[in-house]
């Protein structure tokens, strides 16, 4: 599946993580891929919201990855300021990225090389001030069935 969607408010871009949750499973892993303030953060919130995750859900920029506890854990990474792969290295990464929780990385295109085939890709693009146009692409979901997301995507971000 591939699909491209325009939210027009921090709301909108919310809902649509808080939707995308609903179809999470442990073990899935989400790549975010977009330039500082597209949204990545926001996206990553509404996903935690969706999952029941209670916690506040900032951006892992100094600390590389959070880690919030729910039902399912969410492993929260933030490549930004990662210097190299050694760094992901020492955290552990596969431990995470291979984990029963769900793993969302921003700025994943820093380690684009390291993620499992079995991924959702999603690039932020920023519009305007409050516009951001997503492109959600699944990879190797052929197990899986997205169809009510793409439902929930066509019946509420069409034009």
């Amino acid at each position: 599946m591939k699909q491209t969607v325009v939210t027009n408010s921090p709301e909108k871009t919310l809902e649509l993580g808080k939707e995308l949750a609903k179809y999470l499973a442990p073990g899935d892993f989400i790549a975010l891929i977009g330039t500082l303030g597209s949204g990545k953060t926001l996206f990553t919130q509404g996903i935690c919201q969706g999952l029941g995750i209670l916690d506040y859900v900032n951006s892992p920029t100094y600390t590389i990855i959070n880690i919030y506890e729910g039902e399912i854990p969410v492993y929260h990474f933030d490549l930004f300021r990662l210097g190299d792969m050694s760094e992901l290295e020492e955290l552990g990464y596969e431990e995470y990225f291979w984990g029963g929780g769900i793993t969302i990385v921003e700025w994943a295109e820093r380690a684009a090389d390291y993620f499992p085939d079995c991924r959702i890709e999603i690039e932020l693009d920023l519009i305007s001030a409050f516009r951001r146009e997503l492109s959600i692409v699944l990879h190797h979901f052929s197990n899986r069935d997205f169809h009510c997301f793409q439902e929930y995507l066509d019946a509420n971000f069409s034009d």
